[in-house]
Parts: structure tokens; sequence; C-alpha cells
């Protein structure tokens, strides 16, 4: 089983990547997976204009992916820019891409709304990141519920290729998506997204941490009053920390009132920083050794481009390109 994900080095990383996508990847890695993970740096161009950001932004995530467990010995772990041949994928998906179909794409308007400029590499980021998908020949793709479009969309990219050249080209990937943590809220209650600016970050100190918390967005019920624990955005980062038992107890608490939205806030920072104390201690280690990380990046896009240029290759004698350079 092939599996394969990739994030954009475009922020820091914070709990909505790991429980949303990383603690996949490495349950994923565990199970004995094929895992091909890539730090989607052509597709942070669409936002990104500041060179020495994007290499601190790569490094970052490089260190922040092996502190919490991946393992470059039994995973594929590069960088997206280390395979050029996904650009070339990426022409020949868009020429059996109808533009009703990118205008479609729920990722594009919404942040056209949110004050991004358009642009083209915007527009055609589905079709970017369906060469991602498509050029390992991947089998499983973890997402998120917003995510879930953009797969689809892959699908009916690969299939609208196989049937323009009557021919199996390319394998047709299935999303999986963990329901129950789908969508992680930030602090005002949207997705959690450095986009958005709502984040809680993953490798912080403690303090940090606790001052993130602290802005999580909740009602002005007064302490001494019951409160509604499924309308809290303390709650539901909560649930993704706390024992059964404990989760139970302080929605109760909610309940009966005397308990504040402050002490939730504490008592979700206190277990942040103990879930991620490992990591981020062997995320220090990482960090302060760059040649490493840029070596441990290089051998995985070895490992990458040896398939993507089977793919390539039968796509491009199905479709009657010819290379005539050695």
């Amino acid at each position: 089983m092939r599996v394969l994900s990739g994030i954009q080095p475009s922020g820091k990383l914070h709990i909505g990547n790991y429980f949303g996508a990383m603690a996949q990847f490495v349950e994923s890695q565990n199970r004995g997976d094929e895992g091909f993970y890539f730090l989607a740096n052509y597709h942070a161009l669409t936002s990104t204009r500041d060179s020495e950001l994007l290499r601190e932004l790569t490094l970052h995530l490089t260190a922040g992916y092996l502190a919490v467990g991946i393992d470059p010995q039994k995973s594929v772990f590069f960088l997206q820019s280390d395979v050029p041949q996904v650009t070339e994928l990426c022409w020949f998906l868009n020429t059996v891409c109808p533009v009703s179909f990118m205008e479609k794409a729920h990722s594009y308007k919404d942040k056209i709304a949110k004050g991004m400029a358009a642009n083209m590499g915007l527009f055609d980021y589905p079709v970017l990141q369906a060469a991602d998908i498509l050029i390992y020949d991947s089998n499983v793709v973890p997402v998120g519920q917003d995510q879930k479009q953009h797969i689809e969309m892959t699908r009916d990219l690969a299939i609208k290729f196989n049937q323009a050249y009557d021919k199996e080209v390319l394998v047709v990937p299935e999303p999986r998506i963990r329901e129950a943590v789908a969508v992680v809220p930030g602090i005002d209650g949207q997705k959690m997204s450095k986009s958005y600016n709502n984040t809680i970050d993953l490798f912080q100190t403690p303090k940090q941490t606790k001052k993130q918390c602290a802005k999580i967005v909740t009602d002005s019920t007064p302490l001494e009053d019951p409160k509604d624990p499924a309308n809290c955005n303390v709650i539901a980062l909560l649930k993704l920390l706390a024992s059964e038992e404990e989760l139970a107890e302080i929605e109760a608490n909610y309940r009966k009132g005397g308990y504040g939205y402050g002490h939730a806030k504490n008592r979700l920072a206190e277990l942040i920083n103990e879930k991620f104390a490992d990591a981020r201690e062997k995320y220090d280690a990482l960090i302060a050794s760059p040649d490493e990380l840029w070596d441990i990046l290089r051998e995985g896009g070895k490992k990458a481009r040896a398939v993507a240029d089977t793919t390539m290759r039968r796509v491009r004698d199905v479709a009657g390109i010819a290379i005539t350079y050695q």
C-alpha cells in the first residue's frame, strides 16, 4: 500500500498539522505502509515571495516531521522540487482538464474570498497537487475533510487521462479521512491554518503555548455560570488530547458552573506541552544541524525521482512525446 501526502513550507507547524495529518503519517509508517511524504515548496510559491524564509521553513518542516516520528529509513521523505518530473506531469494533466472543472475548486474560491491575490498558480493548484499524487502511483492519500474535493479532482483527472488515451496509465487513488479529527479548530473557531493566523504552534516554549491557548475565542459567560461544552472551541481542542475520563470531568464542570474558560485553557496548554515535550527536544537537536537535514531530503529525492521516472515514461509513451537527449 503506497501512501502519499505533502505539506507546504509556508508557515510554522501547528497542532492542526499534527492531528490532521502528521499523526496519520506516523501511524501509517508504523503499520508498514510505503509512505511518500514531501514538502510542497512549489505550492508555497503561490503565497511566499521570500527566498530565505522559504528555505528556513523548509528546514523547520524537515526537522518537525522527523521529530514527531517520520523515519527516512522507512518512508520516502523529500522535497517536491527535487522531482522536476512532477511539473511535467502537471502539464499533461492540464491538457485534459476542463477550465470549468477548476472553477469549482472550493479552496481557490475560499482563498480569493479571504483576500489572496488571484494567480494562475493558485488557480492551477489542484492540478499540480494531482500530479504530486499520481506521479508516484499512490494508492491512498490521507487528508482532512476539507481536502476531500482535491482528491476527488485528482481521481477525475487520472480517469480523464486514462480515457483520453484508452489505457490505464495512471493509478486512481483513494482518500483516507480520519473523521474524528478531519478539521482541527483554530483559536478563532475556524479551521486551524497559518493562512488565518489562528494556530497553536507545535514547536515553541511551554510559556508561548500557554499564551496562544489563552487567546482561544470563547463567549462571555461568567465563571460561576453553567457553560455549554458542545459549543466551545477549548473543549473541541481538549478532545484531541485529554483522556475520556478527564474530558467528561471538564464537561461536567462546565455544566454545573464555577469552572471558567481560563481553567480549561490552562489545562489545554499543559496537555499540549506534555504531549510534545519529547518531540520538541528532538526538534531542537535536529534544527541545529541543517546540513544533515538537507542530506536526508537529498536521499529521499533520489528515491522519489526513480519512481517518478517510471511513471513519466508511461505517460510520454502513451502521449507520443519523445525525449531525444540523454
